[in-house]
C-alpha cells in the first residue's frame, strides 16, 4: 500500500513538472523578436513542423543524429574521451536498470516468457548496469575534484544528482547483498516455491545454499556431510534453480555479501532487508519527482535539442520554431563548461572576476531573462559585460556536445540586453557595433548609413576625432583587378572580429611585438572596414608584409575574404598613393 501512495506521487510530481518544463518551451521570450509572437502560434508551428519532419526525408537527419548523438554521444567522444566513458556508462547502466529492472513488468516481461530478475542473464546484467553507473559517478567525481579542469564549477544540484544517483545504485547493491545472507529471506522462498516443506529436506536445502550461494544461517554451520548436499542439491535443481542462478552472478552484490556476513544475524535482527528496501524505493521516488525540477531534465531536452537541430539544419526555419528552438536549447545545457573550457574571451574572466563572461554561467540568468523573472541591477549589468565581451568567435556553438546554437542566443540576447541599458561601445566589437546596436535601423534596402553614423557616436564617445566623409572610402569603388564586382560592405560585415584570422596567420606569429610592426593586424583591418575607415586600413603595414597564404580566409567562421580583401586594399592603397 505505501508502495503504490509513493509510487503514485512521485509519478504525478513527475507528469506535472515535465508537462510545466515542456511548456516553458512555448513560453520563454528570448530575444527582441519574441515579443510579438504567442505561445498558441508557437505550439501551431511546431506541430506544422513536426508533421513536415516526419513526411519528408528530413526524418532521415533526425534518426541519424538520434543514433549518433544521443545514444552514441558522438559530440562528446570528439572531445573527452574519459568524459565519454563516464556519460556512456551512467546512461548504459541507468536504461538498462529502468528497463530491464524498473519496468520489467511492462517490458523484460512481455519481451522474455521466462523471465525471472533473479535468474541469468538478468541477474548478472542488473549488477552490471549498477556498477556502470558507480564507474560513470567515480568518473564524475574524479573530474570535478581531483582533475581540476578549469572553469569547470560544481554547484549544490551537481552535487545532489550526483548523491541521489549514487544513493540510489548503492542501496540496491546492499539490499540484494543482505537479501544473499538473510535467512528470512531464504524461508519466504522457501515457502513460496519449494516443492517440499519438510524440515528434514528443507535443512538439507539451506546446508546447500549455506555453501553454494552464500547463505548465513543461524542454525546450519560447515562443514557439512555428502549425503546432506546431495540431498539439498536435488532439492535445489527441483524447486530452485530454474527461477534463481547462484549468487556469483551478481558479483557486486555478492561481495558486498561477503562483507556483512559476519553481521548477518544482527542485520537480520533490525530488518535490514526492509529498511534497505524503503531507502532504495524512496531514493527512486524522489529522484523522479525531482528530475523535472533539476539539471537532469536534460535527459529529455538535450535528445529534443539534438533532433530540433537536425531537423533544421541546411534548411531555412520557420522564424517562430526558431524562437522555439532557442528555449528548448536553455533546457538542454548540461552545464558541462566545455563552452567555458574553449571560450576565447575567458582569459578576460580572471581580469574582471564577472563569471557572466563565461558562457556557461550566462544560461542561467538567460533562463530566468525567458520566463520573465527578475534580476538583480547589478547581475544585470554584469550579464551586459559578459555578452558584449564575447567576440563571437563560435566555438562555443561548435564544441558543446548538447549541439546549442550559442552564437545565435548570444547574438538575440545582446541585443536585448543593449536597448534595455546604456551601451558601452569600449567593450563592444565592430559586429556589435553594426549588428547588435543598431540591427532595427538597417533599412530593408540595405542603407547602412545609420550603422555609420553609429561608428561616428562611438568613435566620438571614445574620445577621439569624429568621422567625415571624406576619411570614409567604400571598397564597392575599388577596381577589382580580376574583373569581380565581389567586394561589397557585406563582405567584411559578416567578420565578427573572434580574431581567428589573425591566430593563424604565419606572419603575425614571426613577430615578438605584431602590432608594432604592422601596424594592424588582420582582424583589426576588418574591424577598421566595417566602421568605415578604410584609410585606416590602407595605412596598414601588414597589407605588405602579408604572404597571401589564405590561413585566414579558410579559418574564417564566417567565410570573409580576408585575403582576397587585404590583396584589394593594397591596390587601393597604391592607387591613392598615385593620386
Amino acid at each position: 500500500m505505501l508502495f503504490n501512495v509513493l509510487l503514485y506521487v512521485s509519478l504525478g510530481i513527475f507528469i506535472l513538472g515535465a508537462a510545466w518544463r515542456i511548456s516553458a518551451w512555448f513560453r520563454r521570450r528570448i530575444g527582441v523578436e519574441a515579443g510579438s509572437v504567442t505561445g498558441a502560434q508557437r505550439v501551431a508551428a511546431a506541430l506544422k513542423g513536426i508533421i513536415g519532419t516526419i513526411f519528408s526525408g528530413r526524418i532521415l537527419d533526425v534518426l541519424k543524429v538520434f543514433v549518433l548523438d544521443v545514444l552514441i554521444q558522438r559530440r562528446i567522444l570528439r572531445q573527452d574521451v574519459l568524459r565519454w566513458v563516464m556519460h556512456m556508462s551512467i546512461f548504459v547502466g541507468f536504461m538498462l536498470l529502468l528497463l530491464m529492472h524498473a519496468l520489467d513488468n511492462f517490458i523484460t516481461v512481455k519481451l522474455f516468457s521466462e523471465y525471472n530478475a533473479t535468474n541469468n542473464p538478468f541477474f548478472f546484467l542488473r549488477d552490471l548496469a549498477g556498477v556502470l553507473v558507480i564507474v560513470g559517478l567515480v568518473i564524475a567525481v574524479y573530474r570535478r575534484f581531483f582533475l581540476k579542469i578549469p572553469r569547470l564549477s560544481t554547484s549544490g544540484a551537481d552535487l545532489f544528482a550526483i548523491a541521489i544517483i549514487a544513493v540510489i545504485i548503492l542501496s540496491g547493491i546492499f539490499l540484494l547483498g543482505a537479501k544473499v545472507i538473510s535467512h528470512g529471506e531464504f524461508m519466504r522462498m522457501v515457502e513460496d516455491y519449494s516443492d517440499s516443506q519438510e524440515p528434514e529436506e528443507v535443512a538439507a536445502l539451506e546446508a546447500y545454499w549455506v555453501k553454494e550461494y552464500g547463505l548465513a544461517s543461524p542454525t546450519a554451520d560447515l562443514p557439512f556431510d555428502e549425503e546432506t548436499l546431495a540431498q539439498g542439491e536435488e532439492i535445489n535443481e527441483m524447486s530452485c534453480v530454474w527461477c534463481h542462478a547462484k549468487s556469483e552472478w551478481a558479483f557486486a552484490s555478492y561481495g558486498v555479501s561477503r562483507v556483512m556476513k559476519p553481521a548477518a544475524a544482527a542485520l537480520e535482527g533490525v530488518g535490514a532487508v526492509y529498511a534497505l528496501w524503503f531507502v532504495h524505493i524512496l531514493a527512486c521516488f524522489v529522484g523522479l519527482a525531482y528530475l523535472p525540477f533539476s539539471k537532469m531534465f536534460h535527459v529529455i531536452s538535450t535528445p529534443v535539442g539534438l533532433m530540433v537541430n537536425a531537423a533544421e539544419e541546411g534548411r531555412a526555419a520557420d522564424p517562430v520554431n526558431v524562437l522555439t528552438r532557442r528555449a528548448i536549447e536553455l533546457d538542454a545545457c548540461t552545464s558541462c563548461h566545455t563552452c567555458s573550457l574553449m571560450c576565447s574571451q575567458a582569459p578576460a574572466f580572471a581580469v574582471f572576476d564577472n563569471p557572466y563572461i563565461l558562457p556557461s554561467r550566462r544560461m542561467a540568468a538567460l533562463r530566468k531573462m525567458g520566463v520573465g523573472g527578475e534580476i538583480d541591477p547589478q547581475e544585470r549589468k554584469a550579464l551586459r559585460q559578459g555578452a558584449y565581451i564575447c567576440s563571437n568567435c563560435d566555438r562555443c556553438t561548435v564544441v558543446c556536445p548538447a549541439g546549442i546554437n550559442l552564437r545565435e542566443l548570444w547574438i538575440s540576447v545582446r541585443e536585448e540586453l543593449v536597448r534595455q541599458g546604456d551601451p558601452e561601445p569600449a567593450m563592444l566589437s565592430q559586429f556589435s557595433f553594426v549588428r547588435g546596436l543598431n540591427r532595427a535601423a538597417l533599412g530593408s534596402n540595405g542603407d547602412y548609413a545609420a550603422p555609420l553614423a553609429m561608428a561616428r557616436k562611438a568613435v566620438s564617445c571614445a574620445g577621439e576625432e569624429a568621422l567625415t566623409e571624406e576619411r570614409v572610402l567604400d571598397l564597392n569603388d575599388v577596381p577589382d583587378p580580376r574583373g569581380n564586382p565581389r567586394f561589397e560592405r557585406e563582405a567584411f560585415l559578416n567578420c565578427f572580429g573572434c580574431r581567428n584570422c589573425t591566430t593563424v596567420c604565419p606572419v603575425v606569429g614571426s613577430f615578438e611585438n605584431p602590432q608594432e610592426k604592422l601596424g594592424l593586424l588582420p582582424h583589426q583591418i576588418m574591424c577598421s572596414l566595417g566602421l568605415g575607415l578604410t584609410d585606416l586600413a590602407c595605412s596598414a603595414q601588414m597589407l605588405w608584409e602579408c604572404s597571401t597564404c589564405y590561413q585566414c580566409q579558410e579559418h574564417c567562421p564566417q567565410g570573409v575574404s580576408v585575403s582576397d580583401l587585404l590583396y584589394d586594399l593594397k591596390n587601393l592603397a597604391v592607387q591613392n598613393r598615385n593620386e
